[in-house]
């Protein structure tokens, strides 16, 4: 466990740096607990990796003032746990729903746990994003979706990817525009 923490950190840390997500700023993570134990997503789920990486992630966004929005799995529609000030914040609609390690999974589970004031919400529209395990998060990431490469690709047995977001670029070819962090050009 203690390796999985150490990864999710220098994974997490990478990703942050190269979305330049602000404090106030969302990062959806998508998480299949059962891909970092080797096996097939929804198969074999593990509360404890679950929390290992929820805690591990908190714990650094938290100092930076940024939301996490942890994905559920296809049973609840990939609904997201957020913190209630979030998702007043946003005025997001709160669904009534309590997640299970088969109905959810460990992350949610992990959120529920670790967060202040947990509640489960339909969509958000984030920042960025760490996918891990192949959860499919691209549809809670902002339009104009920009590949992240995370500087380890894998996490235990999972495929790990990430999104970031840009403003959309409008105007034409007569437009001039201002710098874009994330790509560098």
């Amino acid at each position: 466990m203690e390796q999985i923490k150490q990864e999710t950190q220098t994974i997490l840390l990478d990703v942050l740096e190269k979305s330049q997500l602000r404090s106030g700023q969302v990062l959806v993570l998508g998480l299949s607990s059962s891909e970092v134990a080797g096996g097939q997503i929804g198969k074999n789920s593990s509360l404890e990796i679950g929390q290992v990486i929820v805690k591990t992630i908190l714990d650094q966004l938290e100092q930076r003032g940024i939301y996490l929005a942890v994905q559920g799995c296809e049973h609840l529609n990939r609904a997201l746990v957020v913190e209630r000030e979030l998702a007043e914040k946003k005025e997001l609609e709160i669904v009534n729903v309590l997640p299970t390690l088969h109905a959810g999974g460990s992350g949610q589970l992990a959120a529920f746990r670790y967060m202040k004031d947990p509640v489960e919400v339909e969509y958000i529209t984030a920042q960025a994003g760490i996918d891990i395990g192949e959860t499919a998060i691209g549809m809670h990431i902002k339009h104009v979706q920009v590949p992240l490469r995370p500087c380890l690709r894998v996490l235990g047995g999972a495929r790990v990817t990430a999104l970031a977001s840009r403003p959309k670029l409008i105007g034409g070819e007569r437009a001039s525009y201002q710098p874009d962090p994330i790509r560098k050009q």
